[in-house]
């Protein structure tokens, strides 16, 4: 039975599967629920191997072809955190959990990947072992560094890693991709400053740090804009600014926080480097001290160039060629699939979830519309390189 086929039919059961995941979000690592219906479903599809409690609650599925003599394995691998937003949407599967949604789409993600692993299972029609890696904590807790530090790679043996995200504003049936750098590293900034507290009737008794904070804010913003190569991309942004308890007392201490981001290692160093100058001689010069505590997360997303042809070329067999946009320009969000593709190579693709709330938005809505899609590519990829 041809793949599409065989996915139509599935897709009342992916569906509904997405619904319930919805509708129970969970954060970071702690997604038991989530994790527990994941293994429970893989196990019931017949995979030949289901472990869980992989980076503390990963689950990865282990599906054998037909043939094993071509000896080789690639990973599939989805995500299966929520975010810790309130949901705006109106509907029969809306979050049951005040406070936490599904605003990134990952309950899409889980329930395509569950649908290519029942078809794989059900077919097992390629010559090789085909790994479903479904991930905690991809929300800034770094799950795939937790996977792969579990040891991952060697358990399974796994030689190519493949990630898929939905794209609001993509149309639903089209891909995009590039090859090289195509998502940002994203570093933590927590900038403490200490001066002297006083009466804000007496500013010339205290050292004023709300002020420092704001030249520190300033400052920063020279960062990118004097420091950074013009043709290469990176971004600081201050997001937070903790300071005082009342309208009549300049505080003695404030503490910011924020991110920096960038496309290139050598962007990366600079950053953190100026970063630390220009906070502590901005104190100084005001008499306060500053201290930066740079703390680097996701480093930047590189798509391998082989391996982004062949994922295009797979996505250009599911949509056709002409909805496959295989220079997507980079984007300055990041992915802890970075981890994965820093160990083996492999590719990150993007699914169009037409016109939708966008990421990280409480009216953000995955569409079930993309599930023949997403399902369609996981599986044609897995048959395309395990040929039978």
């Amino acid at each position: 039975m041809p793949i599409v086929n065989r996915v139509a039919d599935l897709h009342a059961d992916i569906t509904g599967w997405r619904h319930d995941l919805h509708a129970h979000p969970e954060l970071l690592y702690d997604v038991h629920r989530t994790a527990a219906s994941v293994a429970d479903k893989l196990k019931a599809f017949g995979c030949d191997e289901v472990v869980a409690g992989i980076g503390r609650t990963g689950v990865v599925g282990v599906i054998k072809g037909r043939k094993g003599g071509s000896g080789k394995t690639i990973a599939l691998r989805a995500d299966m955190d929520a975010l810790p937003i309130e949901e705006a949407n109106d509907l029969p599967y809306k979050s049951t959990v005040p406070g936490k949604m599904h605003a990134c789409g990952h309950d899409g993600h889980t329930a395509m990947l569950l649908g290519a692993a029942r078809y794989l299972a059900e077919t097992r029609n390629f010559d090789g072992t085909a790994v479903v890696i479904f991930q905690p904590a991809e929300e800034g807790g770094a799950g795939a560094k937790a996977m792969l530090d579990d040891g991952m790679i060697k358990r399974f043996g796994i030689g190519e890693f493949y990630g898929m995200h939905n794209y609001p504003g993509m149309p639903v049936g089209e891909f995009g991709i590039r090859s090289g750098p195509t998502m940002a590293s994203a570093d933590f900034v927590t900038i403490d400053i200490e001066g002297v507290g006083s009466h804000a009737a007496r500013p010339h008794m205290g050292i004023d740090t709300v002020l420092v904070g704001a030249q520190i804010i300033n400052n920063i913003q020279s960062i990118v804009s004097r420091n950074v190569d013009p043709l290469k991309s990176a971004v600081v942004s201050i997001c937070m600014f903790q300071a005082g308890n009342t309208d009549n007392v300049l505080p003695q201490t404030v503490r910011l926080r924020g991110t920096a981001r960038s496309l290139d290692a050598g962007v990366r160093d600079l950053l953190e480097k100026k970063l630390h100058q220009v906070v502590e001689g901005t104190a100084m010069a005001y008499g306060a001290k500053a201290t930066l505590d740079y703390r680097r997360n996701y480093p930047v997303l590189v798509n391998h160039e082989h391996e982004t042809d062949f994922a295009a070329s797979v996505a250009s067999q599911i949509a056709g060629t002409d909805r496959v946009n295989t220079d997507l320009p980079p984007m300055m969000g990041a992915e802890d699939f970075s981890f994965m593709l820093n160990e083996r190579p492999g590719a990150f693709i993007w699914v169009g979830n037409g016109d939708s709330a966008g990421l990280h938005h409480p009216a953000y809505n995955f569409n079930d519309d993309v599930i023949p899609f997403g399902t369609s590519y996981w599986v044609k990829l897995v048959e395309t390189a395990l040929p039978a």
